[in-house]
């Protein structure tokens, strides 16, 4: 896709660089490259930011427009209003769809509260909600691997509801039912661990051998980046660290990625504040990375809380390259508060 340009994340030091000018002990940092914003969280946080600044606040965003309390927290102080419902939306307003996405019903009630939209949904969720209408209109059962209750989980499905099972992990195929076996196909959650996903579609095959794979991976190109690099890392750490919130399920799956590759101790953490000093007792080596929602100040806040306690040589590990951005939502060259002051007056 074109890109809009996105914001340019720190620059990775390079190998024994000693952030904050401290002495290097010997304790040693291994920082995963890539981490943190991914193409679509970057075009969301943008689109948010961008439509503050041409329209003005407040601006509604329905559900956490990234999985990020700092990110969160930061555009409300810029005027932001997050809502869990679109119902709470006045009517002549604009409201934004987070990156997770939304079944057209929100769409249907977006219309009908005279709203103004921004779909910031991230476009690899979209490739997997048109997927889920191709197959539910060619009749297939769908077999959605995902969490229930998760926002995208909800999002996809609410594109073929009646087609639609969800699998929520490999210890959930037992209670799979499908009207006709020949006729089954898999998508994915794009947040999902590879490792986990894959092994619920081998455990799915073997009750169902003509199953259908989707086209391409629907686990998204960030996800499998970031869970690579933590491999990589992980077998090199005692402790890894993974910055993102409890909610994120990219940056909950990084520590299970870590823990199940040879980190012997693995923790999730908002930033620095959240680590226990007790963590660090006889680590020699410390892997660090972050969720795809997560800014790069927060790895940084990180970096410096450990070099203050010694643990200032500094290490890159990038096994990939990571190059996608995403055009901003096409809404967002339009008036839409005139839009949606038509809308309330019609």
């Amino acid at each position: 896709m074109t890109a809009t340009p996105a914001r340019q994340p720190a620059t990775d030091p390079g190998e024994d660089a000693t952030p904050g000018g401290h002495a290097t002990s010997g304790g040693r940092v291994l920082l995963a490259a890539p981490r943190g914003y991914c193409a679509g969280v970057d075009r969301a946080v943008i689109a948010v930011e961008q439509a503050l600044e041409q329209y003005g606040a407040p601006i509604y965003v329905r559900h956490e427009i990234v999985h990020n309390k700092y990110v969160v927290r930061s555009l409300e102080q810029k005027g932001a209003v997050f809502v869990e419902e679109t119902e709470e939306v006045p009517p002549g307003e604009i409201v934004i769809f987070s990156a997770h996405g939304v079944a057209p019903t929100v769409h249907e009630e977006a219309e009908r509260g005279k709203l103004a939209t921004v779909d910031a949904t991230c476009p690899l969720v979209t490739k997997v909600h048109k997927e889920a209408v191709r197959y539910a209109k060619d009749d297939y059962d769908i077999l959605l691997i995902g969490h229930e209750g998760h926002e995208e989980v909800i999002g996809t499905s609410g594109e073929a509801p009646e087609h639609i099972t969800v699998v929520d992990g490999p210890d959930d195929v037992e209670n799979v039912r499908v009207r006709d076996p020949e006729k089954v196909v898999w998508l994915s959650q794009t947040t999902l661990s590879v490792d986990e996903t894959m092994e619920t579609v081998d455990a799915l095959q073997s009750r169902y051998p003509n199953l259908l794979s989707p086209p391409s991976d629907d686990i998204c190109y960030a996800t499998q980046n970031r869970q690579t690099a933590i491999k990589e890392l992980a077998a090199r750490s005692d402790l890894v660290l993974v910055v993102g919130s409890q909610n994120s399920s990219n940056s909950v799956r990084l520590v299970e990625t870590a823990l199940s590759h040879g980190a012997r101790d693995g923790h999730l953490v908002d930033n620095a504040e959240e680590i226990d000093e007790a963590w660090l007792e006889g680590v020699d080596t410390i892997g660090l990375s972050s969720g795809a929602s997560v800014p790069e100040v927060l790895i940084d806040g990180v970096l410096e809380w450990l070099a203050a306690r010694g643990w200032d040589g500094l290490e890159v590990v990038q096994p990939v390259q990571e190059h996608m951005q995403f055009s901003l939502p096409k809404e967002l060259r339009r008036d839409l508060r005139a839009e949606a002051a038509k809308k309330q007056a019609g």
